[in-house]
């Protein structure tokens, strides 16, 4: 079959490699779609992940598929069943597992190789976290479910309710898919974005103000403006990963307010926050890593009802033999781009 390899920093490689055959307890999916990722990016960039692989490994985690073999012992599957695959499983006998931190497992198990006519998928993601597909959902849409998961846990642990005012900053993906989710849940959402093109894709999901960087003289000061009686927001999700957007995530929150830093800066980063604001204001700071299997079946039910916008998050259709360019293509965008996340057909395009 055809995989796409990573075998360093910007090297992605197609291979020819064997078909992988299932072990007891796992499964063979034959892969219907698989997603660009911002993480998967960064892996592109920087040519390693410490936590999901070590190059030379398959690449691509966002994918959902058909069952093509199953290996003994599998109960809950059969060949021919439409299948969401999530790209880890915690062990859930760990101390962090045994205190409802299922994200921080301290045996967290990945799986990558979502780019590739088939993948496999280990026995404890199978028994944990694969679901069944409806028919009417396509594979792209299901293919959501791992990212939707990593942001229905964010809001959750930011504690947002409806009415509640948020700002999310960065309209990337990510950032597009809080606001989303945050909107669904009657949240008000002010956007903070950097380009003109973000501004359009930011109102499609969900903000009812957003803020263009480089339109205004302080960010801070006109984010707080849109803000209830200028206080700043009950919560302030921070999605680009800066030490500039960190703090800017800390002067927007109001008194009591909560700050979940979901982007994570490289290795190393320091940032410089009042702390007399953070003690006397009474904030919350806090972050959010990866997801569980309760919030994987939470987002793959978002994605299921209708009400999540799918088709408007896939902006871009390739082939498997596309895809180092597409990576290629991501790293050089530019500015005008609209571009949020690509599907990718390892059988070939759909009609």
């Amino acid at each position: 079959m055809t995989a796409a390899v990573l075998y360093g920093k910007e090297d992605l490689r197609l291979e020819r490699v064997l078909v992988p055959r299932p072990e007891a307890g796992e499964i063979v999916v034959r892969v219907g779609a698989a997603l660009t990722c911002g993480t998967d990016l960064k892996v592109y960039r920087r040519g390693y992940h410490a936590m999901m692989l070590k190059p030379p490994m398959p690449f691509g985690h966002e994918l959902a598929g058909v069952v093509a073999e199953i290996g003994d012992g599998v109960m809950s599957f059969r060949a021919g069943d439409r299948v969401v695959a999530l790209n880890s499983a915690p062990c859930d006998v760990c101390f962090f597992c045994r205190h409802g931190q299922q994200n921080l497992c301290e045996d967290l198990l990945f799986n990558n190789g979502a780019y590739a006519e088939f993948i496999r998928i280990p026995a404890r993601i199978v028994q944990k976290n694969t679901l069944l597909i409806p028919g009417e959902v396509p594979f792209e849409h299901a293919a959501l479910t791992e990212p939707l998961a990593c942001v229905v846990r964010g809001l959750e642990e930011s504690g947002a309710q409806a009415g509640d005012t948020m700002v999310v900053i960065g309209a990337g993906p990510i950032g597009l898919m809080f606001m989303h989710v945050a909107e669904l849940a009657g949240v008000n959402v002010i956007a903070v974005v950097k380009r003109e093109d973000q501004t359009v894709a930011a109102k499609l999901f969900g903000a009812s103000e957003v803020v263009q960087i480089g339109a205004v003289d302080d960010v801070v000061g006109a984010t707080r403006a849109l803000t209830p009686e200028r206080r700043g927001a009950d919560v302030v999700i921070e999605a680009v990963a800066t030490p500039a957007t960190w703090e800017w995530a800390v002067d927007m929150v109001r008194k009591g307010g909560v700050v979940n830093f979901f982007g994570g800066p490289p290795s190393g980063t320091k940032v410089a926050l009042d702390t007399n604001r953070l003690h006397y204001g009474d904030i919350t700071l806090k972050a959010s890593f990866h997801h569980t299997p309760a919030t994987c079946k939470t987002a793959f039910e978002l994605v299921r009802s209708g009400r999540f916008k799918c088709a408007e998050y896939i902006t871009g259709r390739v082939r498997l033999d596309e895809v180092p360019a597409v990576f290629a293509r991501m790293m050089s965008r530019n500015g005008g781009s609209r571009e949020i996340k690509t599907a990718v057909f390892p059988e070939g395009m759909p009609r």
